[in-house]
């Protein structure tokens, strides 16, 4: 005899998602291929970044990294694992600096809980995650007082800094010739050392 499946049936049962503790999704980092963030309970894979967001992330790090030496400051890129406790969440910014020593989730020496100053380079796919429930995540940091997004397809910046009175306040760079201010950090570095070989996408479209 044969049994019929309903088409609707079907779908919720391919529609059900697992969800996994933290420690379940740290396990599974720890052998994955690729990166994954994890979202209370959701393990979502990270999709691949182009060559100008690669060519970002490693100029900040390399002018940046230069300008903090000697300094109380310690700067990590984007294989580095943030855990927001108060979200549940585990993410990998591009770029984060942490003043003094960092501080590990316990038990583990892979995942963050203390970042300054955060950057992110913006793709089409993420810029408005980034812009709103990430920086919303982000906030929920004690320490965290300095938010950067980079716009990849031109020469742009947004800053956000928080203030003595748990403000956040609102810059924006724009053009090859302007100078970007790491606030909290006191040190300045311009737009074309950011997009250094950097080239800009003519067709509307990116690669992701």
């Amino acid at each position: 005899m044969q049994i019929k499946v309903s088409t609707e049936a079907t779908m919720l049962v391919q529609s059900k998602k697992k969800f996994y503790t933290p420690d379940e999704y740290r396990d599974l980092e720890e052998t994955a291929e690729f990166r994954n963030e994890y979202r209370d309970g959701e393990i979502v894979k990270m999709s691949g970044g182009s060559i100008n967001h690669s060519r970002i992330i490693r100029n900040l790090s390399r002018v940046v990294g230069n300008l903090l030496e000697g300094q109380p400051y310690e700067l990590f890129h984007n294989d580095l694992r943030l855990w927001i406790p108060r979200y549940r969440r585990g993410t990998y910014p591009d770029v984060m600096v942490i003043e003094g020593e960092p501080v590990f989730t316990e038990g583990r020496s892979d995942e963050i809980l203390n970042p300054m100053l955060i950057v992110e380079v913006l793709s089409k796919s993420t810029k408005d995650f980034d812009r709103e429930d990430k920086f919303r995540f982000y906030r929920s940091i004690p320490e965290f007082c300095e938010y950067v997004l980079v716009n990849q397809s031109e020469f742009l910046v947004a800053q956000y800094i928080k203030t003595e009175s748990n403000e956040w306040l609102f810059r924006e760079y724009e053009g090859e010739t302007a100078t970007v201010s790491f606030a909290s950090l006191g040190v300045q570095i311009s737009m074309s050392e950011i997009y250094a070989k950097v080239v800009f996408e003519t067709s509307g479209t990116e690669v992701q």
